[in-house]
């Protein structure tokens, strides 16, 4: 495992700015991240360790997902701090053992990165001292094709992550990115989006006006954007 600028201090990454790169063994081979993904989304995302019960259900729910999240064009990568040995022998134990949740007979065919060094860890800001010093707690990085962070979440050790968020998420972001738009709370494919605030008094007039938007006030338009469009745009024919 190799990772650059390895002599500067880590620093968490942040929205809007380049995904740390490095280059890492995992359940399915070497990586160059974020390189050989340029292209596809990613969700890059941290797990505390192996055989545990809350990252097992994480995995099954993950890989059970994997296609729905490839059919928008977004690949999984995990990351855990334990060894490549570690990893094969948990993931063929949910293979073989594990039922949850009418889950069964489970693989996980996503890249798992053996991270014994922490220093992959420690530049994505995966290492929470007053959580654990020797765990990552659950993080979540939603990458796009260029290789720009555009979303992080951190959860604690004893929380599970919301899946179907995470999903939203990337669909969110592919239609904000798509449609010049922004979306509201609890947004769903199909719901009103928000289009861009008026920068002009005779914008504002003009958006107070128009027919085809619904103006709470001047500055929040809203317009309708249905689901099949959405989905037109975000998801792989």
């Amino acid at each position: 495992m190799d990772t650059t600028n390895t002599a500067q201090p880590a620093t968490m990454p942040r929205i809007g700015e380049k995904a740390p790169a490095f280059k890492a063994v995992t359940t399915q081979g070497d990586i160059d991240f974020p390189k050989q993904y340029e292209g596809s989304w990613v969700i890059l995302f941290s797990h505390p360790a192996d055989f545990t019960p809350v990252c097992t259900s994480e995995f099954m729910t993950f890989a059970s997902m994997q296609d729905q999240f490839e059919k928008a064009n977004c690949k999984l990568v995990g990351l855990s701090v334990d060894g490549l040995y570690s990893h094969i022998a948990w993931l063929r134990t949910i293979k073989e053992k594990i039922e949850y949740k009418g889950m069964k007979n489970v693989e996980v065919t996503f890249p798992l990165i053996e991270d014994i060094t922490m220093e992959i860890a420690k530049a994505y800001g995966m290492i929470q001292p007053g959580e654990s010093s020797t765990k990552a707690v659950r993080a979540v990085f939603v990458i796009d094709p260029k290789g720009i962070v555009r979303t992080m979440l951190y959860y604690p050790l004893s929380l599970g992550r919301n899946f179907a968020e995470l999903y939203r998420i990337v669909v969110g972001l592919k239609t904000a990115d798509a449609f010049s738009v922004a979306l509201p709370a609890d947004w769903q494919p199909g719901d009103d989006v928000i289009v861009p605030t008026a920068g002009s008094c005779g914008v504002a007039k003009e958006r107070m006006e128009a027919k085809d938007l619904h103006c709470y006030d001047w500055f929040f338009c809203t317009k309708k954007l249905g689901k099949d469009d959405v989905l037109g745009k975000v998801l792989k024919k």
